[in-house]
Order: structure tokens, then sequence, then C-alpha cells
């Protein structure tokens, strides 16, 4: 058999200013292109992510492996038109020589310039090539589900997780499912429906509730054989497209009633608690005032107005600046991402005082904020190639990469900037710099949940702060136009 594996992820903040060519998926490579082939095979295998259990399957049924495209770009703005086609380009391509399945690995909230459903749109031009193809398609649990999506997909699962740390898990349940039906033991049928809520991102850990109940159930309707896969996606909510809401997708095994009732099981559950996934956001002087009373260390600060894994510029200061007024001291911040500071501090070298206008490099015209810069100044304590291996549970194994980046050391703080946007969520982006952040009273980081897998197990407290930016959890902030209405909250007193 001949398999065609690939991976093109993006979630896509449509209020974001950063924009998304195709160099933004293949960061830390010269020539610009994402990976493929034999290189691509080689550096995902043993990792925690769908298309290395994709690899895995496909090697254990001795089958040909065809991997044109492993694409992944940090939460960003619209993905470019130029760079949609190339990889959508090369799977058609490698469909179109023949195979027998495809696996993709896909984000499941990519817009692009021209499509608000840039997976719907991908598996549109699969089907165009190879109309009774297999595919199997795994999902980020902050999936947009479209029509799109499951008229051209043959099974679809998501992850069950987040922090994501079952996506290694996820690319088995999807891909075992195809491979069943590929051998002629179930005949795969989706069947999916959606809410219409806009659930805010920092209720939707899926460890407590209101959720956790929610995916148990979605679970063991799954591990019990009632369904072949079972999935819940509480939707990406900074998306301004038709096609956000909380959404239920199940696979049954040809016969619908069973897979119907338990896709109206679970949302219902998810509308009647809609209340319970609205955050209410504490003004930011009132949680650094109250992070300065804690005991304990480490207190890990979240700034998640500013969350580069949603979109965000990652170079908002008004958390840090809010910090340092109050006083706080023996503190590691960042990654802050600002390419001009770490060439500045690069040439002034390890040991020179330097001051820098940090951050706030960049404006965010969708929601009216100009870029502020933060006067800092202190000395270049390290510099570092912003590579670093994954060691938390989520995306165990993978090679991180901020791109070269330095360390300003303020006496206050270490903050570590970056030039390359990349999310803190394991502890090794503190720690290839040379801090330890067992050691610090206050981590400072810009995240929503992720950052727990590596930092809530030696966190003694966690405070959320609302700093400004695209991520944002008050949605005042932003201007819809092309979402569905009426949209709870958006619309507080619709009805079903």
């Amino acid at each position: 058999m001949r398999f065609v594996l690939s991976a093109i992820k993006h979630e896509t903040n449509t209020f974001s200013p950063i924009p998304t060519p195709l160099a933004s998926f293949a960061i830390g490579r010269p020539d610009g292109v994402p990976m493929a082939g034999h290189d691509a095979v080689k550096a995902l295998r043993g990792t925690n992510t769908p298309l290395s259990a994709f690899i895995d399957l496909a090697e254990k049924e001795g089958a040909e492996i065809v991997l044109p495209v492993a694409a992944e770009a940090a939460p960003s703005g619209l993905v470019s038109d130029e760079a949609f086609d190339k990889m959508a380009d090369d799977v058609c391509e490698a469909v179109r020589k023949d195979c027998d399945a495809v696996f993709l690995d896909l984000h499941g909230a990519m817009v692009t310039e021209s499509y608000d459903d840039g997976e719907g749109e991908l598996l549109h031009r699969i089907r165009k090539v190879a109309p009774d193809l297999p595919i199997a398609v795994a999902l980020d649990f902050h999936t947009n589900m479209s029509p799109a999506m499951a008229a051209n997909a043959t099974v679809i699962a998501g992850y069950l997780t987040y922090p994501h740390v079952d996506t290694y898990e996820c690319g088995m349940r999807c891909g075992r499912t195809l491979l069943q039906a590929l051998k002629g033991q179930v005949k795969p049928k989706i069947v999916w429906d959606k809410r219409p809520m806009l659930t805010h991102t920092l209720r939707q850990l899926t460890s407590v509730q209101p959720l956790k109940d929610i995916l148990d159930r979605a679970i063991a309707a799954e591990a019990g054989g009632n369904v072949l896969n079972a999935s819940v996606f509480g939707g990406f909510p900074l998306a301004d497209i038709p096609h956000v809401g909380f959404s239920a997708v199940i696979v049954a095994d040809d016969h619908t009633s069973a897979a119907e009732q338990l896709s109206n099981e679970l949302l219902d559950m998810a509308w009647d608690r809609r209340a319970d996934f609205e955050f209410d956001t504490e003004p930011l002087a009132d949680s650094i005032a109250r992070a300065k009373t804690l005991d304990e260390r480490p207190i890990v600060l979240v700034d998640h107005g500013d969350n580069v894994f949603s979109g965000g510029t990652q170079d908002v200061m008004d958390t840090v600046a809010e910090a340092v007024g109050h006083g706080l001291s023996d503190m590691a911040i960042g990654p802050i991402w600002d390419p001009k500071s770490v060439t500045e501090m690069i040439e002034a070298g390890v040991g020179a005082e330097v001051t820098l206008q940090l951050g706030g490099k960049t404006d965010m015209p969708a929601i009216g904020l100009k870029g502020k810069p933060l006067k800092v100044h202190g000395t270049v304590h390290r510099i570092t190639d912003g590579r670093y291996k994954v060691t938390c549970p989520m995306d165990t194994g993978m090679i991180l990469n901020h791109g070269r980046s330095a360390v300003l050391d303020t006496g206050q703080a270490e903050i570590l900037v970056c030039s390359e946007r990349m999310e803190a969520y394991d502890l090794g982006v503190f720690r290839h710099a040379g801090i330890e952040p067992t050691a610090k009273r206050y981590l400072l980081i810009k995240s929503r949940h992720h950052f727990r897998a590596g930092f809530e197990p030696i966190a003694k407290h966690i405070v959320y702060l609302a700093g400004s930016g695209v991520t944002s959890s008050d949605y005042s902030h932003f201007q819809f136009t092309k979402i569905p209405r009426p949209i709870y909250p958006l619309d507080r007193d619709m009805r079903l």
C-alpha cells in the first residue's frame, strides 16, 4: 500500500497583525520551505504528534510512506494564498500519483487570504483529485468545525485534552479507524453538529468543569465501542469567520442513530452550562498586587492577552511594566519577541551593559492598540540559538526554535528576548538559556493553558494577568462582522 501523510497546521487569529507567509511554516530552515520526505519522517518519528502516530501505523502495515509536507506555523494572522496553495498543491500532487489512503495532521482553525475554512478547502481539493479516497483527519481541540471538513473526510478525530497532551493518541484513534475501513471491517459515517457558543479559551481546560464530564462522556462512548470515534471541539473564538462554535464530531459504523444521540447529548450538556464557559477578567494592577502578597515560589504570572499560541504579537509590555512598577523582583520573564533588541544584545556581547527599548514594536490596528516599548537597562547575561528539546507531556520530543535569543539581567529580572515567536510551555524555554525556573520567585510568561504542561507541576501559585493584545479574553475589544449571529455570549438572551 501507498499512504500519503501530511501536516499543515495553523490556528489563525483574524485580528492578529502578524502575517503568515510560507517561511512561517519553516522556521529555522534556510530555504524557507517546510520539511518533507525522509527529513520529516526522521524529525517527527517518536514525537507526541498525530503525524508520528501516522508514521508508526503506516510502518506497521508495511506501507510506502509519502510525506509531501510537514508544516506548522505559530498562530498569527491570515495565511497567505501563496503559502496555502504551495502546501495544498504538494499534497494533491502526491495524491495524484496514486495512493491508497491519506492521513492528515491538521489544526482545524486555519483561515487564508481567500478562504475562511482552510482545512475544508484543502480537503475539497484532495477530493477533486481522488473522489473516493479514504481520508483520515486529526484535528486540534480548538477546531472551528465546518460542513466542508465533514463532507470531505472519511474519519475525523480530535484532541481530547487542553493542554494538548494526547496528540499522538489522537493520531492513533483516527488512523486505526481508517485502517479498519481499508480492510473492510467498518464503514465510517460522520455525524456532527454545533452550538452557537463563543466559549472563552480560559474556560476550556479539559481537566476541570465545565468541560471535564463532557469529554469523559465522549471518551467512554468511544472506549466502550458505542461509536468508532467521539470528539468534542471547544472552538477557537478569535476568528471572525462563519464556522466558529462549540461542536461535536462522532464517527459511527454504518448506522448513525447512536452517533446522533451522543452528539446531541454532548452539545446539550455544553449549552445548558454555557454561562460557565465565560471568563471574568481581573484588573491587571489588582492581579499583580495580589501576586505580591503570595509567599511560596515559584509564582507563575500568566499574561493571557498577548499569547503567541492564540495569535498574539508576544511583544506587548504592559504586564512587564506593571510587575516592575509594583517592585516585583527575582523574576524570569519571557520570551519577549523583539529581533531588534536581540541583535543589539548580540552586538554588545555577553557582559555588556545595554539600554533597550524592549518590545512594543507591533501595532494592532484591529483592536486600536499601538505598540509601546518599555525602556530597560541591564547586562547581557547569555546568548543562545533558541533551540531546545521538549520534555513536558505536550509535543514531547519536538525541537522548538525561537531563533537567536539573549537574556538581559536588569537586577529585578532576567528577561529572555527572542527573534522568533514561541510560547513558553516547556521548562526548556528558560533552562536552555541558563535560567532555572524553580529558583525564581516569579515567572512571567505569555500563555493561556498550554503553560500548564510544563509549568503547573512546579508552580506554587498561578496568577492570570489580563494584559492587552489580540488574544484578550474581553470580547468587547473585537469587531466581529462574519461570525454567525445570534451567538452566546455576545447575544446573551438568545434561545435555540
